[in-house]
């Protein structure tokens, strides 16, 4: 059995970007339709209020992250929007971005700071520095957020004064986190040797009020994707790792009683699933292998054919606009020309639109709601 050492692991997706960047060529189909910015807009011309933000990674160690602004109302796309409000860039490896009060948060994992800007003008408040490679925060209350990180830790922020206050320690890198009553549920990504003992990829229990770990859940390799539904179960996508370890998996939690209900098991064989996400409603999961798949939270079998076929394209991002229901998905092309994000009917996966986007386009914000992931 091989033996993968963790810190190397953990930066996995960063030289998997480098090493396809001079490799890969790009398969992506002409759009049905795509708007276009206008080369003369000014910055000042889309106000921040009724959109998409679309959350563009850049390349890792090229420090050209960048974001993107999707109008709702008029279909416009603005590019770089942090960059063009402040005259400088905006970091390297932009993971994710989340909406707090008038607030946009923006992680940036290479750069380890998260990048507060007012979202009216999407200046910059503060860039918060200290983090141990970020990659998603997620909103306790009105004076506190927690930041998972690569290097095992999980900070806590103090929202009033945009600092970290404190760290929560962890044996390995944390990714995706969702609440159930006043505990956090974070995904641990790492199965390794320690002291001659195998140990297994976790979900750990955050206790919010005391901001310790409480209890912990064990799952399959790599839980990357996290989820919850209108029965508050918990799902959780474990890819199986990218040396392909084991059988990727999505397993469904009780998170009252600390427990795996069921596992379902993907096929050894092909894409690794990924971008786990759930619709408003919380009774349809969706995620990318290769294309896009929908499935009941009543289901008892995975689904065996996509609702959005990929047709030779790199699908990267995925998330669910909370406002209309409707799927965004990203096409990283080739990680070198600027990316693509698409529109689709979550019913019936007709596409409805296609618009341009930066470099490896990764994770969606709404304006309507908490977009993540």
């Amino acid at each position: 059995m091989k033996v993968f050492n963790h810190t190397s692991y953990s930066y996995l997706f960063f030289f998997l970007f480098t090493s396809l960047v001079f490799f890969t060529e790009s398969c992506s189909k002409e759009p049905i339709r795509e708007k276009k910015e206008d080369p003369d807009t000014t910055h000042n011309s889309i106000t921040y209020t009724n959109g998409i933000f679309v959350v563009n990674e850049g390349n890792f160690n090229w420090g050209n992250a960048t974001v993107s602004y999707i109008d709702q109302g008029t279909g416009k796309v603005e590019q770089d929007i942090f960059g063009k409000a402040n005259q400088r860039a905006l970091g390297d490896v932009a993971q994710s971005m989340r909406i707090f009060k008038q607030y946009g948060l923006v992680l940036l994992n290479n750069s380890n700071k998260v990048e507060v800007v007012n979202l009216k003008d999407f200046k910059s408040v503060k860039s918060i520095s200290g983090f141990n490679s970020p990659r998603y925060l997620e909103v306790i209350d009105s004076t506190k957020a927690y930041v998972t990180n690569l290097q095992q830790d999980i900070s806590v922020i103090n929202l009033q004064t945009l600092t970290i206050e404190k760290t929560i320690k962890t044996p390995t890198w944390t990714e995706g986190m969702i609440r159930f009553d006043h505990f956090i549920f974070v995904t641990s990504v790492g199965e390794y040797y320690l002291s001659n003992a195998f140990r297994k990829a976790k979900i750990y229990i955050i206790d919010t009020d005391k901001d310790l770990i409480v209890d912990s859940i064990h799952t399959g390799k790599e839980p990357l994707g996290i989820a919850i539904d209108k029965k508050q179960k918990i799902w959780v996508m474990c890819t199986g790792g990218y040396d392909h370890f084991e059988a990727p998996s999505l397993m469904r939690i009780d998170p009252a009683l600390h427990i795996v209900e069921k596992t379902y098991f993907f096929p050894s064989t092909g894409s690794v699933p990924s971008r786990l996400c759930m619709n408003q409603a919380g009774d349809i999961l969706y995620y990318i292998r290769g294309g896009v798949y929908q499935m009941p939270v009543t289901s008892s079998e995975l689904p065996s054919e996509p609702i959005i076929n990929s047709e030779g394209r790199l699908f990267y991002g995925l998330s669910v606009d909370p406002k209309t229901g409707n799927l965004f998905v990203s096409d990283a092309i080739d990680y070198v020309q600027n990316g693509m994000v698409y529109q689709y009917n979550a019913q019936n996966g007709q596409q409805i639109n296609s618009f341009t986007a930066g470099r490896i386009p990764g994770s969606f914000c709404f304006t309507s709601g908490s977009g993540k992931k």
